[in-house]
């Protein structure tokens, strides 16, 4: 069976081309005609998929080769294209950017596994003529792959956009389809920090705003009709055949941290609890006073460091995670999550508690620590992880350390990255497992069904009428002991955490 879903790739020449505004200001054009957008992000990126989800009011997939098989990747896109009438997939950093110098895993290797057309933003700031030269070298580069067109984008303004035309005119096989300027209404609306941009769920109030300058740039600078011609001229794909699924039976239930400083969760890594029994239950990192009846815990990456005054001061559900850590709950975390986990962050120069499950201070540094994919192997025991597992994943921190940790730290070792250092990932205390690298479920269908089987064997394992954080003499036992050892690191000086001091940040 072969997929005629009309479909285009949206790719840059670089990180920062403005992939993600004009792959925003298509889909909103699309809609805008009444058409129904299937959104994807080409790697790993939780942040850009969030905004493609926002506009194209769907879910927005992250396809990458790396952390999934190709196969899988297929399946996802043909998955999630059924019943749309066509599909943007915005790419990541430059065309034929990957690892290494082969660039394997780059835009350009998925639009070929997609048979998609590639329409390539430009960024048109202080070029002119030079950039037909740069966009043939792009054509000519891969003869495999079809460049469909060119966005321009920051076209300084009627002459300089004039001049750029006619030189691709005379140069180029390929059109222009779009000359945006430089937005300024957008890019206000787009913020950045140090990951990226700023999520959609802390950027509610501008949602109206933001959505009226897309559509301008839709309807004013982008030729929305070429555009769908390149995209229903896409090559026939063979399609694989729909999953054949039953429904899960229930057998424990999961909460996670879902709020605006946790967002960053693959939908994959959720629905893959769900088809494995797990009922999730969504939690307030910033609301909920306590852990509601779960038996086990998933806590995301996000933006803990930039909301850890906020975090502070629920401390009750902080101390109910700890509790609940001690007595065995399954606790799997990631990046953020990791930071919450923690004994404390500090960022910009205040130092704030969190849950301490860990007995590890981390502080925020001015660039990124670790960035990119990761590979690690699971050698020592491990909840969610036989011995010997292989994990491909990724990371973005900038967070570490603020001691020096020792080289036997961790469950995990790093055969590339850098993870908590020294080669190591995966602080494990009970059955809490906190890591930097980011999993994708469909690459790790393991670990999926390890975290409801743990998830269940707490539940048949804890007495009856125990709450979520375990039998209440277990919970008095262990905040005991936690008490002594709190005791014992005060007595040392609290391992030269700065006193915390409380803040107002806008």
């Amino acid at each position: 069976m072969t997929r005629e879903v009309p479909r285009l790739v949206v790719a840059g020449l670089s990180g920062d081309s403005g992939k993600t505004l004009i792959s925003l200001g298509v889909i909103a054009a699309l809609r805008r005609r009444g058409l129904s957008v299937s959104a994807f992000k080409k790697g790993p990126d939780y942040i850009d998929a969030a905004w493609l989800a926002w506009i194209s009011q769907g879910t927005a997939r992250n396809l990458d080769t790396y952390l999934v098989p190709s196969d899988s990747v297929r399946q996802t896109y043909c998955d999630h294209t059924r019943g749309h009438d066509i599909a943007i997939i915005e790419g990541n950093r430059g065309l034929y950017d990957g690892r290494g110098s082969s660039g394997i895993h780059s835009t350009a290797e998925l639009a070929l596994l997609l048979r998609a057309p590639v329409v390539l933003v430009v960024n048109a700031g202080k070029a002119t003529r030079t950039l037909a030269a740069v966009i043939n070298g792009c054509v000519s580069f891969e003869p495999r792959l079809r460049v469909a067109g060119v966005i321009l984008n920051r076209v300084a303004g009627e002459r300089h956009r004039k001049t750029i035309i006619d030189s691709i005119a005379q140069y180029c096989e390929v059109p222009v389809l779009g000359a945006v300027p430089r937005v300024d209404c957008a890019e206000a609306l787009l913020p950045s920090r140090h990951l990226g941009l700023v999520t959609p769920a802390e950027h509610g109030h501008a949602a109206h705003q933001m959505a009226s300058c897309l559509d301008e740039i839709g309807a004013r600078y982008l030729d929305v009709d070429r555009l769908l011609e390149c995209a229903r001229d896409a090559e026939p794909m063979e399609e694989p055949a729909p999953p054949v699924s039953a429904e899960p039976v229930r057998r424990a239930r999961v909460g996670y941290f879902r709020d605006s400083v946790f967002t960053f969760y693959y939908p994959e890594n959720l629905e893959e609890l769900a088809a494995q029994g797990a009922e999730l239950v969504p939690i307030s990192s910033l609301h909920d006073p306590s852990l509601p009846d779960i038996d086990a815990l998933y806590i995301g990456g996000g933006f803990p460091e930039v909301h850890a005054e906020r975090l502070a001061r629920n401390r009750p559900l902080m101390d109910a995670v700890r509790r609940a850590s001690a007595t065995g709950l399954p606790i799997y975390a990631e990046c953020g999550g990791l930071i919450y986990l923690s004994r404390a962050i500090t960022f910009q120069g205040t130092t704030y508690p969190m849950s301490g499950v860990f007995d590890i201070a981390l502080t925020m540094h001015a660039a990124p620590v670790g960035h990119g994919y990761t590979a690690v192997r699971v050698d020592r025991p491990c909840p969610f992880f036989p011995n010997g597992t292989e994990i491909r994943g990724h990371e973005f921190h900038y967070s570490a350390a603020a001691e020096r940790l020792p080289k036997s730290v961790g469950c995990m070792k790093m055969v590339e990255g850098i993870g908590l250092g020294n080669g190591r990932d995966g602080l494990l205390s009970n059955h809490t497992l906190a890591c930097y690298t980011h999993l994708h479920a469909l690459g790790v269908p393991g670990w999926a069904e390890a975290m409801v089987r743990c998830a269940q064997e707490y539940r048949q394992g804890r007495p009856s009428g125990a709450d979520a954080a375990g039998d209440p003499a277990r919970v008095r036992q262990a905040h005991e002991g936690e008490q002594r050892s709190r005791a014992r690191r005060i007595q040392k000086g609290a391992a030269g955490l700065k006193p915390h001091v409380l803040t107002t940040r806008s």
